[in-house]
């Protein structure tokens, strides 16, 4: 009587299999993104969501099927990086740092599907087409009207160098990056990206005209 006690209570504890597909989800959520693609395995997403294996394998028929269902980007994710080239271009760099720095390290249902992607992308060819096609779809596509025919090559330094710090502050974990507050890296690399994706003749072509008039003046 005590072991159909135990499995009636254990088989209550869910409410239905929409919330336990969801908490499986979840749970490979956070592990990929903490573990990578390779540290993570079904046994251990199971026990995170507190189900059996089986459960795992019934809602996605392989790790492969649940890394790309993990790998879904929320479109509020999306939609800060379209809204970056909306504002003044002599402040692009600033926003397309804290643009990367809250994609990456802001609220969970957004960084850890990127986080396991970034991850995932040094091991499976699924997770860096998907890390590729993202960085394009953002950052190469927005640039490229601006920046003229060299707005690849720009677009892609920009990118490699932000990539870059995300690797070395969230999968390397350099403590002067972790350490680091996200202001002061935003003033740090900000005029950096800013140099590389607002070319300098653009930057003098905008600097208003009085001012050459103004100087003929004091001649």
């Amino acid at each position: 009587m005590k072991k159909e006690s135990t499995a009636t209570t254990r088989r209550g504890r869910r409410p239905g299999p929409n919330s336990t597909r969801q908490d499986v989800l979840d749970a490979a959520r956070a592990r990929f993104a903490s573990d990578g693609f390779a540290g993570t395995t079904i046994r251990l997403v199971a026990a995170d969501a507190g189900v059996d294996v089986a459960q795992v394998m019934q809602f996605y028929r392989s790790k492969d099927e649940l890394f790309a269902a993990v790998m879904a980007i929320p479109g509020s994710a999306l939609e800060r990086f379209d809204a970056l080239y909306e504002g003044p271009d002599e402040h692009l760099g600033e926003r397309v740092v804290r643009a990367f720095l809250t994609a990456w390290e802001g609220i969970a249902e957004e960084s850890d599907p990127l986080m396991a992607t970034l991850r995932g992308a040094f091991v499976n060819d699924q997770a860096r087409d998907q890390l590729r096609a993202f960085i394009e779809s953002r950052l190469l596509a927005g640039t490229a009207e601006r920046l003229g025919s060299d707005a690849g090559l720009r677009s892609g330094l920009a990118a490699s160098l932000l990539v870059g710090l995300i690797v070395g502050r969230r999968v390397i974990g350099v403590p002067t990056l972790v350490a680091a507050q996200a202001d002061e890296l935003v003033s740090i690399i900000g005029p950096a990206i800013q140099k590389i994706l607002v070319p300098e003749e653009e930057r003098c072509a905008e600097q208003p005209a009085e001012a050459a008039s103004g100087g003929r003046q004091g001649r």
